[in-house]
């Protein structure tokens, strides 16, 4: 039974809001002049006074970072706080230099915004409670068999990505649904892509989510005792995480036991979340603003020539294909999705008469060979002009979709032009009525039966001779003129 199915059956709902912290990719880092790209270099070589913490250093704003939060809240729909201000959020743990991070607390850069999500029922907003600034802390390398905290021998520190450029959003509990909350994200990485503020590599890190979810009786207003998920390093592993843990709070309420608030680590090698650790209120970090910076004004004027400059974003890029080319809403959808594919699929719609038949080839053939090359857009040979070149053999009848598929796959590999390779190897489709015809005859003449078949009211024995047909031809025949010729065959005899 489906999780929707089986709350539904016992008469709950779940409540999901996410935290999302993603990298800047501004040069240096947020507080000091270190780079801030410093996945895969050398363990602590990336690191500074400033961003260790020692003592007599002054951290200084980096502007860049500003300037993109501001950016990244406005496509978020958010309110743009004038006055902004940076505060210590203090709490001790092994990674963080300074024992405080460097955060905002009560005047985040932004608030009350949203963010539109395509689902399985139909368009829904997600409101953005904040989006504010902050700095990364280091990275704990936990040596042992699993590279888990609870079994390490014991653990490294890396203070490379301390001081590291850090957004966090913050939803409000609007998600209800692990695919909602799996959309969600994959909507916000698409904007934040075309923002070109971050790289959102989940799997080195730039982007991190995790989700605080409760169960409820269905319809109250009231919120259940929450759980925090960490560790959801993956769109698959935010909603498989999110499908465990509700059922987990369901089987626990049914019980009648209780949910224990707790902050719980989703075990992908098992499948399971597993308790972390359990607190029975929220921590108290004892926030103050940061005394050695003083507070930021950000102007109307600063705010405008940013919204000015914004590109634009995958929302409103999906209604213009729509609209422009014609194309499937749900084509449209997935082609917005990612800022490569989507100029790839636009240029060559350009290039051709039937952007459809183009969104059809990206969305299957060439999505498929880059999923089994482990490459993306920009790393490929194949061309936009190969994509709509394809579209025109095609739509010329030279070539049968079953060649197609066959001249695609030769194209992806080795770059050469579709028509090229079409010539080179003799596949155009053969159209020609006296050589189908004698094709046809062959074949009806070696399957009697099927002819008597059909001629006996089955009609899908036609499909059985279409089959014979391509495979003599080696798949080179119109399907279309030899449906049609068979057809009228079988029916004046």
């Amino acid at each position: 039974m489906s999780l929707e199915k089986l709350l539904k059956e016992k008469g709950y709902e779940a409540v999901i809001g996410l935290e999302i912290h993603t990298e800047l990719q501004t040069n240096s880092k947020m507080f000091c002049g270190c780079p801030a790209r410093v996945f895969g270099l050398e363990p602590n070589t990336a690191v500074c006074p400033i961003c260790l913490g020692l003592p007599g250093t002054l951290p200084v704003p980096n502007q860049k970072a500003v300037e993109w939060t501001v950016k990244i809240a406005l496509a978020l729909n958010c309110k743009i706080n004038e006055f902004s201000q940076f505060h210590r959020k203090n709490y001790f743990y092994p990674d963080m230099p300074k024992n405080y991070q460097i955060s905002q607390y009560d005047y985040p850069i932004g608030v009350n915004g949203y963010l539109e999500i395509e689902t399985s029922k139909g368009q829904k907003r997600i409101r953005i409670h904040r989006v504010h600034l902050e700095e990364d802390t280091g990275k704990l390398v936990h040596v042992g068999r699993t590279g888990r905290i609870s079994e390490a021998e014991y653990s490294l520190i890396d203070f490379n990505r301390a001081g590291v450029p850090l957004v966090e959003i913050v939803t409000e509990a609007d998600i209800e649904t692990p695919e909602e909350a799996k959309v969600f994200m994959q909507t916000l990485r698409s904007v934040l892509l075309t923002l070109e503020v971050s790289d959102c590599n989940m799997e080195e890190g730039s982007l991190r989510c995790d989700a605080n979810v409760s169960i409820r009786p269905k319809g109250s207003t009231s919120f259940g005792t929450k759980t925090e998920i960490k560790n959801l390093n993956s769109f698959r592993a935010l909603e498989k995480g999110l499908e465990y843990e509700i059922k987990r709070q369901l089987e626990t309420v049914l019980s009648g036991k209780k949910v224990v608030q707790e902050t719980r680590h989703w075990d992908d090698a098992n499948k399971r979340t597993v308790t972390l650790r359990t607190k029975e209120e929220a921590h108290d970090y004892r926030y103050f603003p940061e005394p050695d910076m003083v507070p930021m004004e950000i102007s109307t004027q600063i705010v405008e020539k940013i919204r000015s400059e914004l590109p634009e974003l995958p929302f409103e890029k999906k209604k213009r294909f729509i609209r422009e080319y014609s194309i499937k809403e749900k084509d449209a959808g997935i082609l917005v999705s990612d800022k490569e594919m989507a100029e790839f699929f636009e240029e060559a719609a350009r290039l051709s008469n039937n952007p459809q038949a183009v969104a059809n080839i990206i969305l299957s053939e060439l999505l498929y060979h880059l999923n089994e090359s482990d490459v993306w857009f920009s790393d490929i040979r194949i061309t936009p002009k190969h994509i709509s070149d394809l579209v025109n053999l095609l739509e010329s009848g030279k070539i049968s979709s079953k060649i197609a598929k066959e001249v695609f796959a030769e194209a992806f590999k080795t770059g050469k032009n579709p028509e090229e390779i079409v010539r080179e190897r003799g596949l155009e489709q053969i159209s020609d009525d006296t050589m189908l015809e004698s094709i046809i005859y062959e074949v009806l003449n070696e399957n009697p039966q099927a002819v008597k078949d059909f001629k006996e009211g089955k009609k899908q024995a036609i499909g059985f001779l279409v089959g014979q047909v391509m495979k003599k031809t080696q798949g080179k025949a119109n399907p279309q003129m030899v449906n049609e010729k068979i057809l009228e065959i079988l029916s004046n005899n």
